[in-house]
């Protein structure tokens, strides 16, 4: 049994989508969380530059002894996973693409058609393709690169035409020309539109990866006995850029009032 914290980060607010899960299966847990709020979107920057803030990021959680990383950003996990797994060799730390691929694998056949959406530095890197044709190298897998979503999303642009258009941009002929039936939300902001995209294309079976990535989270801190017996810390959530946007996002995915969260910023634009 360990009490300590589990680290949770993403480029800014999408990695939150996996937290109201969290909590709900593992109560006891607590977390300390950072979004990247004033350098995101990563999807469109280098790997190079990624990896630079990947590592101010891990070592800035190691200082908050976590027992566990989780790499709740897709960008983040095709780039710097095993990279991270060598630098902090003594803690586990877990990706999204994985549990993700897992899933889909387990309920696609080879009549499915399974879209993958994410950012451009996620779909460039093959590794959703690649993870589930490992498992399963009969599913047909179609990708497309959905870069104007993550900015629209950290400015809580959302529930309007606007969105409705994007989505509709960039999913119409996508779906329509690859007759998807499965779609991967492959990055952790997208589930905040998930409601958008099951409206206008209501046909589609959608696989969250925020949520996937709970059970392989419980599978790790069982077998390594890191299960907390009690809820003993609070939940904590810096950010680089403690924007209104970002307490209102907060506010919305996790369903709770601002005075009920601690709030940090922390500058790590060495």
């Amino acid at each position: 049994m360990n009490n300590r914290a589990i680290g949770f980060f993403d480029s800014g607010l999408g990695g939150l989508t996996c937290i109201p899960n969290l909590l709900t299966q593992l109560p006891n847990e607590s977390v300390i969380y950072f979004g990247d709020t004033a350098r995101t979107p990563y999807g469109s920057k280098a790997v190079s530059t990624i990896k630079h803030y990947a590592n101010q990021i891990a070592d800035f959680l190691y200082t908050k002894d976590v027992k566990m990383m989780v790499i709740a950003c897709n960008t983040i996990t095709a780039t710097c996973l095993s990279d991270l797994q060598t630098r902090f060799p003594e803690i586990p730390i877990v990706g999204i693409i994985n549990p993700a691929a897992r899933k889909i694998a387990q309920i696609c056949d080879e009549n499915s058609r399974i879209g993958v959406i994410a950012t451009k530095v996620t779909i460039a890197s093959d590794d959703y393709n690649r993870e589930i044709k490992r498992i399963n190298p009969n599913l047909q897998v179609f990708s497309k690169a959905a870069p104007a979503f993550v900015p629209l999303i950290e400015e809580g642009i959302i529930d309007n035409e606007i969105m409705d258009l994007t989505i509709k941009y960039y999913l119409d002929d996508f779906v329509r020309e690859n007759e998807i039936d499965t779609l991967v939300l492959g990055c952790t902001h997208y589930p905040i539109i998930r409601k958008n995209i099951s409206r206008l294309y209501p046909q589609l079976r959608i696989v969250n990866p925020s949520y996937e990535i709970i059970a392989r989270i419980k599978e790790i801190l069982k077998n390594e006995d890191l299960l907390a017996e009690e809820k003993e810390g609070e939940n904590v959530f810096y950010a680089s850029d403690l924007s209104e946007n970002f307490i209102n996002m907060i506010q919305k995915i996790l369903e709770t009032e601002k005075s009920d969260l601690i709030l940090k910023f922390k500058n790590l634009d060495l």
